[in-house]
């Protein structure tokens, strides 16, 4: 054999052999890490262990939740008349959101979207792009609530979730409209920054049990759906703190629920009345100087004859304490637990009489 032959062979035998010596190397050093950093492979850290992510990643999580939601997210436009002291009466307009709750036509949305009630017109925008009147059927101030309807049928409609599940951290998704219509239907995204906020709306009224979001909402969003990971309604946007950033405030939806499902089944709501005049206690007192032995409650300044107040016994001066064993310090509030209640259904209340604490039962 010449000696280019024999050197091409030693070459060659070289090769493989440093082949085999290679392959040895990586599976015995480099194939038992990448078998450590595997993302299948089972993690036994205690510290990680307890932590279960649910759903794929974000992005897609927030894709699948606006698809779902977005064709019940309505636009509302309304139109107030207002008397101005020097110009007299004059038109304003103003812009909200709202979600469907029924096929036949019924929206949830803020009672300050329809002026607490007293707006003259109020125009529905729709997915599609059409537009139809709306009436206002019924609105609460003290909830920030409001139902309205159009005459149109087949809409799609939002799921509704339960709002006494909601976690501090879960995913938050906002729609609505901020700053009008010509941002129609934006999404933001946040999580549920806190449970049970109570906000400020007037001197001697305030919104309580609020749901506080980090997601993005601007006025224009009111009314709007805020919504969890699966596409459900936790909550209606209602308020902004608009000295500070990041903090959203929205009504939970089982608030709302018993009024809507009866607007579903009944076509109308039929809410129930103890039947009495109250104030703030504290009111009470800035207001007349008086002692009533109580730090905080709702004084009773009438009775209603024939009213479930009288026929429990109530009686003008009394101070309502606790209503369902949940204490009661603003007029408000009392206004709230009474849109849990149905014809017929009791509640247990406390007064306070004459330097003695009384138990009383109610039959609305």
């Amino acid at each position: 054999m010449s000696s280019k032959g024999s050197g091409f062979i030693q070459a060659l035998i070289g090769a493989i052999l440093g082949s085999v010596i290679t392959m040895l190397v990586i599976s015995q050093n480099i194939l038992p890490f990448m078998q450590n950093i595997n993302p299948n492979t089972q993690n036994n850290n205690p510290q990680t262990a307890s932590i279960n992510v649910e759903g794929d990643n974000p992005e897609t999580i927030y894709k699948a939740v606006v698809q779902k939601a977005m064709p019940s997210v309505v636009g509302i436009t309304t139109v107030s008349t207002q008397n101005d002291f020097f110009f007299g009466a004059r038109q304003t307009s103003g812009v909200g959101t709202g979600v469907i709750v029924d096929e036949r036509g019924y929206i949830l949305t803020n009672s300050h979207v329809v002026d607490d009630g007293t707006a003259t017109s109020v125009t529905v925008l729709f997915y599609d792009g059409s537009k139809q009147e709306a009436k206002v059927l019924w609105n609460e101030k003290a909830l920030d609530l409001a139902v309205i309807k159009v005459e149109k049928t087949g809409l799609p409609v939002a799921e509704l979730g339960d709002s006494d599940t909601v976690e501090v951290g879960d995913i938050s998704v906002a729609i609505g409209n901020p700053l009008g219509l010509e941002f129609e239907r934006s999404v933001t995204q946040g999580i549920i920054s806190g449970l049970n906020r109570s906000i400020q709306i007037s001197e001697t009224e305030s919104i309580d049990n609020l749901i506080q979001t980090d997601a993005s909402i601007n006025p224009g969003n009111s009314g709007g759906p805020l919504l969890n990971s699966k596409g459900q309604v936790i909550a209606i946007n209602s308020a902004k703190i608009s000295s500070a950033e990041g903090l959203g405030f929205a009504i939970p939806i089982n608030i709302a629920k018993p009024i809507v499902d009866q607007f579903i089944e009944k076509g109308e709501f039929q809410r129930v009345y103890l039947g009495i005049r109250g104030v703030d206690v504290d009111y009470y007192k800035q207001a007349t100087g008086a002692n009533l032995n109580v730090e905080t409650g709702i004084y009773i300044a009438s009775v209603e004859p024939g009213s479930a107040a009288e026929k429990a016994g109530l009686k003008e001066g009394d101070v309502l304490i606790k209503f369902d064993g949940k204490d009661m310090d603003q007029m408000s509030k009392l206004v709230r637990e009474l849109y849990s209640k149905r014809p017929g259904d009791n509640a247990s209340i406390e007064i306070f009489r004459d330097g003695k604490t009384i138990n009383v039962d109610i039959t609305f």
